[in-house]
């Protein structure tokens, strides 16, 4: 169940922070015709829904997951990494080089484009 508007809470709740980055989870949906990051948030798996155009099928969603993000979030694709739940639904993702104070800030700039 995807709430389709983010608070500052959801986002907060969902990020953790590492030595060199952050880690959060996302919901995927493939196959889409309308692709988009953040497209909600599911509140029972505390995940960002994400919405791509490929199919599951040798790592192509993976591959637009990661450009999706980074073009989202305007950072590098190099700094996105799936670093769990490489054939799930529910992944798992690290930006490198990014506090959570500039996650946030980048979230929000996002959400107003």
């Amino acid at each position: 169940m995807f709430n389709l508007t983010l608070s500052s809470s959801d986002i907060e709740k969902t990020i953790q922070d590492t030595d060199d980055g952050i880690i959060f989870s996302i919901e995927v949906t493939t196959n889409s015709k309308n692709p988009g990051f953040p497209i909600g948030f599911n509140i029972w798996r505390n995940a960002f829904g994400i919405a791509v155009k490929a199919s599951p099928i040798e790592g192509k969603a993976n591959k637009d997951i990661i450009a999706l993000i980074a073009e989202t979030l305007k950072i590098q694709k190099n700094t996105v990494t799936i670093i769990s739940g490489h054939t799930s639904t529910i992944k798992k993702v690290k930006i490198s080089g990014i506090s959570r104070e500039d996650i946030l800030t980048l979230f929000q700039k996002a959400e107003r484009d």
